[in-house]
C-alpha cells in the first residue's frame, strides 16, 4: 500500500470517527461553541439564558479600568424578579481558596504545620481513616490524600448531610482510594477535616478568622459564611433540571457577591492579601483560581494574566449530567475571547 493511499484511508477514518463522535455530544454544547461570537459581554450573557440557564451574573475587573457588571435572566423566576449583578450567590468550592489562605496564615504564624498528619491533629480518627498517620495537612490541601469523597456517597445531593459528624460518617472505615501522595483526586472530605482542624486550633469557628484576616482587610462586606447570616431575598435563586423548586433556602456554606469574589481573587493573585512570607507558603500548596458546584449554583473565579483581568461568572441552573457545567466553560471562554478582541481594538 502506498503512503498516499494510507494517508487517504487514515483521513477517511478520522472523518468517520469525528462524525460518529458528534452523536455523543449534546447539541446544545455544539451550538454554544459554533455560534458567532457576540460583540459584547452583555450579549453573551443574554445568549447564555437562551441556552437554558435561568440566570447569570458576570463581573469583570481589568487593571486600569472601572469594574464591569453584567446580568441576565432571573434573580427569582417565580417572583419574576430580574437578575441582579450585585446579588448574593452560593460560591460552593470557591470557598476552598479562602480556606487555603487561612491555613497559609496559620502556618506562617506557627499555629499549624503542613507536615503534621490527621493522626496528629485529629487522633480520634486514627484507625478510622486509612493512612491517617501518613496523610499530612499539605496532602489534604492539595487533594492528594486518597481519602474517599463524602459527597460521592450514593444519592448524596438528594439529601445532603447537615453536620460534620454526618458527613464524616459517610467515609469512616472505608478503604483509601490510593496511597497518600501517589495520586490526585478532588475530595471535599479533605476540606471538611481541614476546617475541623482550624476550628480546634483556633478555639472558635474558622470563618471568624477568615473574616478578621481576609474579609475585613479587603472591605469585603458582602461575603458570608452561611444563609443564616443574610437576607434571603438578596440571594439569587438556584434551579436544578428535573427538580421543580427553588433551591435558594438550602444551606451550602459561603455566599458572596461576584464583586466581593473578584476583589478577593485580585488580592490573592497580586499578593496584596499576604503578609511577608505567606505567599511563598500559599504558592507551594494551592491554586489561584477555582470553580464551585452545588445543586442550583455554578460559579467560576479566574484571573487572566495576559489581560490582567479577573472574571467571575455565576450560573443559577445545574443539571444531573453536568452538561451545564461544560456549557458554562464554553461561555466563560467566549467571554474571555470578547475581552481579548476588545483589547485589540
Amino acid at each position: 500500500m502506498t503512503k498516499k493511499k494510507t494517508r487517504r484511508i487514515l483521513r477517511m477514518l478520522f472523518i468517520v470517527a469525528s462524525i460518529s463522535s458528534l452523536f455523543f455530544v449534546p447539541w446544545k454544547l455544539v451550538k454554544a461553541w459554533i455560534l458567532p461570537l457576540p460583540e459584547t459581554i452583555q450579549e453573551q450573557v443574554e445568549e447564555a439564558i437562551e441556552h437554558g440557564f435561568d440566570g447569570m451574573i458576570v463581573y469583570v475587573e481589568q487593571a486600569g479600568r472601572p469594574p464591569q457588571y453584567y446580568a441576565s435572566g432571573w434573580h427569582d423566576r417565580e417572583a419574576s424578579i430580574p437578575a441582579n449583578p450585585h446579588a448574593l450567590f452560593k460560591i460552593a468550592s470557591i470557598s476552598k481558596l479562602y480556606d487555603a489562605v487561612a491555613v497559609t496564615k496559620l502556618v506562617n504564624d506557627g499555629r499549624l504545620s503542613l507536615d503534621k498528619t490527621i493522626a496528629d491533629y485529629l487522633p480520634e480518627l486514627a484507625g478510622r481513616i486509612e493512612n491517617a498517620e501518613k496523610i499530612t495537612l499539605k496532602l489534604m490541601i492539595q487533594h492528594r490524600s486518597g481519602i474517599p469523597n463524602f459527597t460521592d456517597a450514593p444519592d448524596f445531593w438528594a439529601a445532603p448531610t447537615g453536620t460534620y459528624e454526618e458527613s464524616l460518617a459517610l467515609i469512616l472505615d472505608k478503604p483509601a482510594n490510593f496511597e497518600p501522595g501517589e495520586d490526585y483526586e478532588y475530595c471535599n472530605t479533605n476540606y471538611l477535616l481541614i476546617n475541623r482542624i482550624m476550628d480546634d486550633i483556633l478555639g472558635y469557628e474558622n470563618f471568624r478568622f477568615i473574616q478578621d484576616e481576609i474579609l475585613m482587610p479587603l472591605n469585603l462586606n458582602h461575603t458570608f459564611g452561611s444563609l443564616s447570616d443574610v437576607n434571603i431575598d438578596e440571594v439569587m435563586s438556584g434551579y436544578h433540571v428535573g427538580y421543580p423548586h427553588d433551591l435558594k433556602e438550602e444551606e451550602h456554606g459561603m455566599l458572596a457577591t461576584a464583586e466581593d469574589v473578584g476583589t478577593f481573587l485580585r488580592a490573592l493573585n497580586d499578593g496584596s492579601l499576604f503578609e511577608p512570607g505567606e505567599q511563598e507558603v500559599y504558592t507551594s500548596i494551592y491554586e489561584y483560581e477555582h470553580g464551585g458546584w452545588v445543586p442550583g449554583y455554578q460559579s467560576f473565579a479566574k484571573y487572566h494574566r495576559d489581560l490582567d483581568a479577573v472574571v467571575i461568572a455565576f450560573y443559577s441552573t445545574t443539571d444531573p449530567k453536568l452538561y451545564n457545567w461544560n456549557l458554562s466553560e464554553i461561555i466563560n471562554n467566549r467571554i474571555v475571547k470578547i475581552l481579548k478582541r476588545q483589547e485589540r481594538l
